[in-house]
């Protein structure tokens, strides 16, 4: 499906790229968050009516500007390829749902309070941050993993060791791991470490190289696998909108392939009429 006026459409492109547009959105997000944080407390019922009035004001607002962006793409199908715009047609189009005393009331306010998620999908940066994150989790994934088996390894040392000490700490490789993430977590893991040194005086060592793995090698590993998702898709961003270092080499690289071609051509043409004379 295409939208049959190039004019008009044009026009919807001007007022999505409009950065005032985009500013009056994000506001309005905003506001939506503040309104759905006041419904949560004690008010008199005119000032719930009132509320009810700005909410109704806030999702027609919505609903036309996913129908601006909708009507700004050459095809109809275009604005649902992108999973962020499928994000806001889902939220814009859940927000329809009326609230009264049916009993999709409650479903109804959870899916109101999805709007603030919107904020994602319109600021760039908060796009990134949320795709790095989403890229990063199955390599965080594997960092996780590790860490799981170090724990294991580790809990079930502290359990033969330590049970006959505090039972309630290390009875078994279950609540070991817990006494674990204590120490990982740095939460009064010293009254731990002090409480076994009385009995084995070495035991030490058994906190000191566990908190350098977890706390220091393995955390250092996960932001390590962030910063690299998140560096990637800065650069992709900025190849998609020609922005940033790698905005210009990207350009470069085009317009390098662009001239390449051209003069394969011209080559072509010169043997042809070479070969004529």
């Amino acid at each position: 499906m295409s939208f049959p006026s190039a004019e008009l459409r044009e026009y919807f492109v001007a007022i999505r790229s409009n950065k005032i547009f985009e500013m009056t959105v994000i506001a309005i997000i905003l506001l939506s968050a503040m309104l759905i944080g006041a419904t949560t407390y004690d008010i008199s019922p005119f000032w719930m009516d009132v509320l009810g009035v700005f909410d109704i004001a806030v999702t027609l607002f919505f609903l036309a500007e996913v129908l601006i962006r909708m009507a700004a793409e050459e095809k109809l199908r275009n604005f649902f390829k992108s999973g962020w715009n499928v994000f806001d047609f889902v939220i814009v189009t859940a927000s329809l749902i009326p609230v009264d005393e049916s009993q999709m009331v409650l479903l109804a306010r959870l899916l109101r309070i999805f709007r603030v998620l919107r904020l994602i999908s319109i600021i760039p940066e908060l796009r990134i941050l949320m795709n790095a994150l989403v890229k990063a989790i199955p390599r965080i994934g594997y960092v996780a993993l590790l860490m799981f088996i170090i724990f294991y390894v580790y809990a079930a040392f502290g359990s033969f060791f330590f049970e006959q000490i505090n039972p309630v700490l290390w009875g078994d490789i279950a609540i070991a791991m817990l006494t674990l993430f204590r120490v990982a977590t740095f939460e009064d893991w010293t009254d731990v470490m002090y409480e076994t040194m009385e009995v084995y005086p070495l035991s030490w060592m058994f906190y000191i190289s566990f908190i350098v793995l977890t706390a220091f090698v393995f955390l250092n590993m996960m932001i390590g696998v962030v910063i690299d998702v998140m560096q990637k898709e800065h650069e992709k961003f900025d190849r998609e909108h020609g922005e940033g270092e790698a905005g210009e080499v990207h350009w470069i690289r085009e317009h390098t392939e662009t001239m390449e071609k051209r003069l394969e051509r011209m080559e072509g043409l010169l043997e042809e009429l070479t070969a004529r004379k």
